[in-house]
């Protein structure tokens, strides 16, 4: 193993797959109400092209896997992927983010297949109003639920990510900081990101300054170290709590300078960065039959290309595909 580098510098160990475009909500901050132009199955990555992108990146260094959508559990047969990542030795971190509808149903084999931990995105503890958030009908209860069985079978620990809007959820925040006392919760606020193909507004964000400024009602917060994760939280815990309090700040204290990840769409794109449009086709190539030397080469260029920071507090905004669609 080589290690990779960026042009900063920077170490880059950590991989983000999207399996699927397709996502079974519609959340306000994350697609379209009409959704998006689904691709084709073609289009998208077979599991075993996947694996040989992954077994590629991980011989250069990659050694933290993410698996990520859409919702990557409508994706049918996800336990295989995991499977095969498992299998690869310099891979020592396997991770899943899903809204955790369908996360009861799955836990249990996806944790025998190899899985790690889940990160769930749930941004209300109130039934109309995730209905409202999310555009669906489906049960909160589902993802409570799944959040419980998650625990149950150890894919811990399973973090809680809420994105806060101004407006619509900002009024939860001590509902949620209030688990991490009394249940064991560990909550990550995120600040909200205007992103394209979304039709939400700069109005939504509430800094994370002012989000903690809102928590103080329940103590002080104390710094701590996570239990293990490779992403760019801040911890706390509140005096005598049992779970953590992270904060998420893209915005208004941007972590670029720490960045250490790639990104791989589901139709076989690398993103350098989340926030920058630069992407370089992988499947293609790897449907030429090139040879692993040369996806490394490719690989190694988009490290290259990684951008220093983004520019959202300058006012750019990333047109080209909404979060849906890189895995966020």
């Amino acid at each position: 193993m080589t290690g990779l580098s960026d042009s900063f510098q920077r170490p880059i160990n950590y991989l983000r797959i999207s399996v699927t475009d397709r996502c079974n909500l519609r959340c306000i901050y994350c697609m379209p109400a009409e959704g998006v132009r689904l691709m084709s199955h073609r289009d998208i990555l077979t599991y075993e092209e996947i694996y040989t992108l992954a077994r590629v990146a991980a011989e250069l260094g990659i050694n933290k896997v993410r698996l990520t959508g859409g919702e990557p559990l409508v994706r049918s047969g996800l336990t295989e992927l995991i499977q095969m990542l498992a299998q690869i030795e310099a891979i020592d971190d396997i991770s899943l983010t899903t809204n955790g509808t369908l996360l009861s149903r799955y836990a249990a084999e996806l944790k025998q297949a190899g899985l790690q931990r889940v990160n769930i995105s749930l941004d209300t503890l109130k039934p109309n109003k995730f209905k409202f958030i999310t555009r669906h009908s489906l049960n909160l209860g589902d993802v409570l639920e799944g959040i419980k069985v998650a625990r149950s079978v150890g894919l811990n620990p399973v973090k809680l990510n809420m994105v806060v809007m101004s407006g619509i959820n900002d009024d939860e925040l001590l509902d949620f900081a209030a688990k991490t006392i009394d249940e064991e919760w560990h909550v990550r606020f995120i600040e909200f990101m205007p992103v394209g193909g979304v039709s939400t507004t700069a109005s939504y964000f509430v800094s994370v300054s002012d989000i903690r400024k809102r928590l103080e009602l329940l103590g002080e917060l104390e710094p701590c170290l996570p239990s293990v994760g490779n992403g760019p939280a801040k911890y706390f815990r509140f005096p005598h709590a049992r779970g953590t309090v992270g904060f998420i700040t893209p915005v208004s204290e941007h972590f670029c300078f720490h960045c250490n990840r790639l990104r791989l769409t589901a139709d076989g794109r690398l993103r350098p960065c989340l926030l920058a449009e630069d992407e370089i086709d992988l499947k293609q190539p790897l449907r030429s039959r090139i040879s692993s030397a040369g996806l490394k080469q490719l690989i190694e260029a988009a490290v290259a290309n990684k951008p220093l920071r983004h520019w959202l507090a300058e006012g750019y905004v990333p047109k080209h595909r909404p979060f849906s669609q890189v895995g966020g």
